[in-house]
């Protein structure tokens, strides 16, 4: 007589509720690895999505330019980098006119940094005082290059720069830390030692774990008005935003722009960088994926564990239902059907396990999200059909051995056994 997968499984869970505790611990190693798997992958698509947003915010289009690589840094500079001349306005003004492939370019002046380790000031009004400022001169463009939306106000325009006026464009959490209860446009801050009318605030960013501390605590002056009082500050960030479409052959334009501006042999490595929202992103996934593989290896000693121990208990419980297995065989059951009995409960304990590190999975995640809305927690469908995919296929693997062991019992000798 064939007994069906559906009568199989009746049989598994009926073993399940008799044996409750010994169900679990046999399949906790499981339960563990299943867990650390959709918390882990939670995790990463998490921070995966708020590092794309955070981005995108700043545009597709557009291009990071500066004498390191931007992006995510790991190591030390070398020595050839820490001694590498900084970009200039010229080199953005040169980008503009020679490039046809680029919409609009802008420049952000800065003191010199080194290990990207900019100087950060403190911002005062009245009574109140913020520090970590990010503070910075940049031109008119950059509203467009860096898709800046704004809150409140305006942005600088060209004839403020040119006329070196003391204004200033400050972010939301500026804002919001230095005028709670009152409107920032038209007040003057205090920055720098200079004073500064506020004449706009920037809408807030996008992402929460990527943005740094001072992303929404920005100061924007008018280049010429930064340059102005600060005569000696000489670093600079080019942003480049392209056309749409044509950003690869901007980025061609630009460092051809660059590597004739800087007297770069022909032979030679840039000696800048040049990025984008898309490759960045790119080191983001190389270096999470890089995590998610150790944490597979990881998790996969639980489940490793959790697999022994199933095949453990089923050997088990061949013994313990050898005149079982012989009476079936008796009246008609094949050797397959003794196999599929034993596999579909093997599975169906591991596959409860995986459930069950499903469950426990997703409940991290949302505590993550309440408890640390900062760090970003997605539980994907690909990683809970994952969880229980491998579950069951360390039900299926080690139950294998035991479903044979079982399906070659004799039947009058397993009639007998006592």
């Amino acid at each position: 007589m064939r007994i069906h997968l559906g009568e199989n499984t009746r049989m598994a869970l009926t073993t399940l509720r008799e044996h409750k505790m010994r169900s679990f611990l046999t399949v906790l190693g499981v339960v563990i690895g299943v867990t650390a798997v959709i918390s882990v992958a939670s995790i990463l698509v998490g921070l995966d999505r708020d590092m794309r947003g955070f981005l995108n915010d700043y545009g597709t289009e557009t291009l990071f330019v500066f004498k390191f690589s931007p992006g995510i840094h790991t190591g030390r500079l070398t020595a050839e980098e820490r001694t590498r001349k900084p970009l200039t306005l010229e080199d953005a003004l040169a980008i503009q006119e020679q490039c046809p492939s680029v919409k609009a370019v802008t420049a952000d002046v800065f003191p010199r940094i080194f290990n990207f380790q900019p100087r950060l000031v403190t911002a005062r009004y009245r009574n109140k005082e913020v520090s970590g400022i990010d503070y910075a001169g940049t031109l008119p463009a950059a509203e467009q290059v860096y898709s800046t939306h704004m809150d409140r106000g305006r942005f600088f325009s060209a004839a403020e720069d040119l006329h070196r006026a003391d204004v200033t464009v400050i972010g939301f959490d500026l804002a919001d830390a230095l005028f709670p209860d009152e409107d920032p446009l038209g007040k003057s801050i205090l920055v720098g030692g200079v004073n500064y009318e506020v004449i706009g605030v920037a809408a807030k960013r996008k992402g929460q774990f990527f943005k740094d501390e001072a992303a929404d605590k920005t100061v924007q002056v008018p280049y010429r008005t930064y340059h102005k009082h600060h005569p000696s500050d000489d670093e600079h960030f080019i942003g480049v935003l392209a056309h749409p479409g044509r950003k690869a052959a901007a980025e061609d334009e630009v460092r051809g722009v660059l590597r004739r501006r800087r007297n770069v042999p022909y032979d030679k490595p840039d000696n800048f960088g040049i990025s984008s929202a898309e490759q960045i992103a790119k080191e983001f996934r190389q270096i999470t994926g890089s995590v998610a593989l150790l944490i597979a290896v990881i998790s996969s000693i639980g489940l490793l564990v959790g697999g022994v121990g199933v095949m453990n208990i089923m050997l088990m419980s061949v013994t313990q239902r050898t005149r079982e297995i012989g009476v079936r065989k008796a009246i008609g059951a094949r050797r397959r059907d003794v196999i599929w009995q034993f596999l579909t409960e093997a599975m169906t304990l591991t596959g409860a396990g995986g459930v069950i590190g499903v469950l426990l999975g997703v409940t991290i995640s949302l505590l993550i999200n309440a408890l640390l809305p900062k760090l970003p927690s997605a539980v994907p469908l690909w990683a809970i059909v994952l969880g229980v995919g491998i579950s069951m296929s360390v039900g299926l693997f080690f139950g294998i051995y035991p479903a044979i062991k079982a399906a070659r019992l004799d039947p009058v000798e397993a009639l007998r056994y006592e």
